[in-house]
């Protein structure tokens, strides 16, 4: 996975890419550009090593996370990986834990199979009872054409559904093995005959004899009988199968809701592979542990221009609206911790670590189109390759969103401004943390191509920039000697 060095390299490759040159003759766009690949080139970076098997991590961290909040940072966690020996009870422990998470989120998973297997099912159903409704609707236009069809069409269905069951005295049980006895034009008269007095669609009566006009009124006394019931038993039907779709997409709602933290957690449980680094040994009792913590200050114009660093005609130009980005300073601060897990009792599941910590700050200057770039791209980091691999398991399903909205769209007159926002939200992308928002209804909740970030113009190169870059220089450096002196160390790098 890419670092956050690497991420902003690729947001802005003229600024913080090594091998900018490469990778844009290579690639032609920032947005094409892997992060893997990007060698960064940071702006500030400050080291400080500190080594004490009885110091333990927590003190460092909260430290600095402190003093973060003190500067008015907003710190916010990027990175938190660990990784244990195999030998170690550390390793067993967490182990244990990872497993529980997996097998409570592998069983709301199952359950979630079920609900969507009874989606696909009713979805099936649904649909055909939409096409025969349609016939019903169609009976009552005021397009004969179309209304003598659909009229043919139910007295089919009458005829292959129900009358069949009659076995040799039904319709078509009649006319082919009662061929003998002259019921051989029993099935037209049957469907030519609009009602009980036997006239056509033309007005005109059937001519045949009274043996078949006796059957033929009949049948068609049942048949008309059996469209108004059959009508409202599947309008009923219909109405409540739309129904229970409506509650099992809920349901799915629900269950990936319950699903998610364990998903989280178990992926947060699992151990970096890490295999080939030299401090990790199989038989010892080691962890090694990574933490990044990302702060920004916004440039303040008012302040920099009272400070004298901008032009008072800046003041002006922000209340104008011509200033259309807000520019960041940013300090990266990195721990890399080698230490010896140990309990604090043998009665309690807590352990504490004491070792060598490698402390990074490193300062950056983004505006705010940047920052948004850097976000997007940790936030599809932060997914991790386990939720890729059940997004991908159940990414086939959301193609059934469009035939789910066509359903639970028909609501009454009454209930559709209500229903409207709610009921065009994916059930399957609240497992992933992810909602749709307006406006991606109409391209299926598919978020937008990614937009490249606007040039900067003369203001923000030449002023802007400038300020941010230096701001950022002395946010990491003020970070890393406060902490240097409060501890009294002397030699740093």
């Amino acid at each position: 996975m890419a670092s956050i060095h690497q991420i902003i390299g690729k947001v802005n490759p003229n600024l913080y890419a090594e091998n900018k040159r490469e990778l844009l003759t290579k690639y032609h766009s920032p947005d094409k550009i892997p992060a893997d690949e990007v060698k960064p080139k940071p702006l500030e970076q400050h080291t400080i090593v500190y080594d004490s098997s009885s110091e333990t991590l927590e003190p460092i961290y909260f430290f600095i996370l402190d003093l973060m909040n003190d500067m008015r940072l907003a710190p916010e966690k990027i990175t938190d990986n660990f990784t244990s020996s195999p030998g170690s009870g550390h390793f067993s422990e967490l182990g244990q834990r990872a497993t529980v998470m997996q097998q409570q989120a592998t069983k709301i998973l199952g359950d979630i199979n079920n609900v969507v297997r009874s989606i696909l099912n009713l979805i099936y159903d649904l649909k055909e009872f939409k096409i025969r409704l349609e016939s019903y609707n169609d009976v009552k236009s005021s397009n004969r054409e179309k209304s003598e069809a659909a009229m043919l069409s139910l007295k089919q269905i009458w005829m292959d559904r129900v009358d069949i069951n009659k076995g040799n005295s039904s319709i078509k049980g009649m006319a082919v093995s009662g061929g003998g006895m002259g019921y051989q034009t029993l099935i037209d008269a049957f469907l030519f005959t609009k009602d009980e007095s036997l006239k056509g669609p033309g007005g005109k009566e059937i001519d045949l004899n009274d043996q078949i006009k006796r059957i033929v009124k009949q049948r068609i006394y049942e048949f008309n009988l059996w469209v108004v019931e059959s009508e409202k038993e599947l309008r009923k039907r219909y109405e409540l199968e739309r129904k229970y779709l409506k509650s099992q997409v809920n349901s799915v709602k629900l269950y990936s809701r319950w699903a998610k933290p364990y998903m989280r957690a178990a992926q947060q449980l699992e151990m970096k592979e890490n295999s080939r680094n030299p401090s990790l040994v199989t038989t010892f009792n080691t962890i090694l542990l990574e933490l990044t913590l990302l702060g920004k200050s916004k440039v303040d114009i008012k302040g920099s221009v009272e400070d004298m660093k901008l032009p008072r005609d800046f003041i002006k130009l922000q209340k104008k609206g011509s200033i259309k980005r807000d520019y960041f300073s940013c300090v990266v601060v990195e721990f890399n911790f080698r230490g010896i897990p140990q309990k604090t009792s043998a009665y309690q599941q807590h352990y504490v670590f004491g070792g060598r910590t490698d402390i990074v700050f490193t300062g950056y200057s983004l505006n705010s189109d940047e920052l948004k770039k850097v976000n997007e791209e940790l936030a599809k980091s932060d997914i991790g390759d386990a939720l890729k691999l059940i997004e991908g398991a159940t990414g086939g399903i959301e193609d059934l969103q469009g035939d789910i909205d066509m359903f639970l769209k028909e609501e009454d007159k009454a209930e559709k401004k209500a229903e409207k926002v709610r009921d065009t939200y994916n059930p399957f992308s609240a497992l992933f943390g992810m909602y749709n928002k307006k406006g991606e209804g109409k391209s299926g909740g598919k978020p937008e191509p990614p937009k490249t970030t606007k040039p900067e113009d003369f203001l923000e190169k030449t002023y802007l920039r400038p300020i941010a870059d230096a701001a950022a220089k002395e946010l990491s450096f003020n970070l890393f000697d406060i902490y240097k002196k409060a501890h009294g160390m002397q030699s740093f790098t």
